[in-house]
């Protein structure tokens, strides 16, 4: 149904009413902007959108929204978030492809081309909802993984294994290690990587990290093999990318790897990259006996209430409890 009123409303006069500023313009302006990291999320979200509608573009997407009217409007957002739970996307994903949505049409209203909102809400869920990573064993076999795919000297695995000992050994989220550029690692005077800087989730300034031994001796590898020209520090490899090694890697191929590497390891659930930072963070509390607030320094959470939940689920607090009043007599 979703297909078929998006299609009438982009063959319907309202479309032509838009002279002065069309809803193409709304789709540029609600783009433009925005930081990097933030304009690909939301560039996504519209073409999964565009996609589901089939008119081929978040710019006809937004126009086929707009066009279609308040009512119309939602019942097409709510085929689409219906369309979405049945995916079984995470309810956050979810969430930010709806709020694309609604931002778009907020957009359209401040510059007069709606004089309505799309209040279509999204689904509750609960944040963190898996904590828990591949697992100290899980872990390792994907480290070993990785070390072995590394040891045949291909650069590609050199430049993973670099990227797979970040995301676990500093719990950095893979955004993190895609704006990562050669000038943000500094080396000591042996010339051997001691501390990157990073621009965190939300921060305004770059914070300076320690390298523990096995992840620097992995991105020394890394660089020599990448070389000594300015730019970004981990790059594209694959047939496609330019042979002067210039084009940062994107967080796609960062997950892509990820999962390739967890299914190499023998794992039986899909590892993403974040559950490498999940993995870091509850091991780092089982090793310093559930010491918050220094893992919150490790983890760079702003809420400490965040850790609670790694540590309650670590423990499994809830399963103690249940166990002491469950007496069968």
């Amino acid at each position: 149904m979703s297909r078929e009123i998006a299609l009438q409303s982009l063959t319907t006069p309202a479309l032509q009413q838009h002279t002065q500023l069309g809803p193409e313009d709304v789709a540029r302006a609600f783009l433009e902007g925005r930081n990097e990291h933030t304009r690909k999320a939301y560039d996504r979200d519209l073409r999964d959108f565009a996609e589901f509608l089939g008119v081929g573009s978040p710019r006809m997407a937004i126009a086929a929204l707009i066009c279609a009217g308040k009512g119309q409007a939602h019942a097409m957002a709510l085929s689409f978030r219906a369309h979405l739970l049945a995916r079984g996307l995470a309810p956050t994903t979810i969430g930010r492809r709806l709020a694309a949505l609604r931002s778009a049409i907020k957009l359209a209203g401040q510059i007069g081309q709606v004089d309505w909102e799309l209040s279509i809400s999204s689904p509750s869920g609960e944040a963190y909802r898996d904590t828990s990573g591949p697992g100290e064993a899980g872990w390792r076999s994907v480290r070993d993984a990785a070390k072995a795919d590394a040891g045949d000297g291909s650069p590609t695995k050199v430049r993973d294994l670099a990227i797979v000992r970040l995301l676990h050994d500093q719990a950095l989220r893979r955004e993190e290690v895609c704006r990562l550029d050669l000038a943000d690692v500094d080396l000591d005077d042996r010339d051997v990587p001691s501390h990157v800087w990073i621009l965190g989730k939300k921060r305004s300034q770059k914070e300076r990290l320690s390298l523990a031994a096995p992840t620097s001796a992995a991105l020394a590898a890394w660089i020599a093999e990448r070389g000594p020209h300015p730019g970004p520090l981990f790059v594209r490899l694959d047939p496609g990318a330019s042979a002067e090694r210039t084009q940062r890697i994107t967080g796609r191929s960062i997950h892509r790897l990820v999962v390739q590497l967890g299914e190499r390891a023998g794992l039986r659930k899909q590892l993403r990259p974040h559950g490498l930072r999940h993995q870091a963070i509850t091991e780092a509390l089982d090793r310093t006996g559930g010491d918050v607030r220094k893992v919150q320094r490790f983890s760079r959470h702003k809420d400490l209430r965040t850790l609670t939940i790694y540590d309650d689920r670590r423990r499994d607090g809830a399963g103690e409890v249940s166990r002491l009043i469950a007496d069968d007599e």
